[in-house]
C-alpha cells in the first residue's frame, strides 16, 4: 500500500495530538475526558478544519467502522486535492451513532465533506498502525514519516494488493481516475 505524503504528514500530527490528549502531567490516562471536552468545543474547532485538520479529527476517535478496508487503503494514496467526496465513502467509512451528530455539524461547513474524508482516513491509519505488530526495528526508532511509510510497506502482502485493486476499482466506479 502506498501512502501519500499528505497523509504521512497528517498521521504524524494526528498521533502527536492523540498523545497530547492521552495523559496528564502526572501520567494518568485522561484521554476519554479530554475527548469529551474537545467534542463540546466543536463549534470553536470548526475554524481549524482546513488549516489543522488533525486537531479537529480527534473528536471522531473511535467513531468510525471500516467495513471496506481496501477502499480506505486506496484512499490513503491520494493527496489533499484528490480526495473523493465524503458521501461516496458511505460504505467504506461508517460512523457510530454518537459520531453522526458531530458529522452533521461538520458537514454544514464549506470544507466539511473534505474534512470528514480526512478524519476517517486519519482514524483508519491510526487503527491500522495500532493493529500492526511491532518489530524490533519499530521499537528502536522514533515514529517519523519515513518510519510510518516503512511500517505500512512492511505489512503489504498479496491480500493487501488485492484489496488495493478492489479499492481502485471502486474509486473508478465513483468516477475518479485510476491512481497508479
Amino acid at each position: 500500500m502506498s501512502v501519500s505524503p499528505f497523509f504521512l504528514q497528517l498521521h504524524s500530527a494526528y498521533q502527536a495530538e492523540m498523545d497530547d490528549l492521552s495523559f496528564d502531567s502526572e501520567g494518568r490516562d485522561v484521554l476519554r475526558q479530554r475527548l469529551v471536552d474537545k467534542r463540546k468545543e466543536l463549534s470553536f474547532l470548526l475554524q481549524m478544519i482546513e488549516v489543522s485538520p488533525e486537531m479537529v479529527a480527534v473528536v471522531f476517535h473511535q467513531g468510525f467502522r471500516f467495513p471496506l478496508p481496501a477502499v480506505m487503503d486506496h484512499l490513503l494514496s491520494h493527496d489533499a486535492d484528490e480526495l473523493p467526496e465524503w458521501d461516496t465513502l458511505a460504505d467504506a467509512a461508517q460512523l457510530t451513532p454518537w459520531a453522526q451528530d458531530l458529522m452533521q455539524v461538520i458537514l454544514s461547513e464549506p470544507m466539511g465533506p473534505w474534512f470528514m474524508t480526512v478524519a476517517a482516513s486519519l482514524e483508519y491509519m491510526r487503527g491500522k498502525l495500532d493493529a500492526a505488530p511491532a518489530t524490533p526495528a519499530d521499537e528502536a526508532v522514533d515514529d517519523d514519516d519515513g518510519d510510518d511509510q516503512a511500517r505500512f510497506d512492511e505489512h503489504e502482502d498479496d491480500e493487501t494488493r488485492a484489496r488495493d485493486e478492489a479499492g481502485a476499482d471502486w474509486m473508478v466506479e465513483q468516477g475518479f481516475d485510476r491512481k497508479d
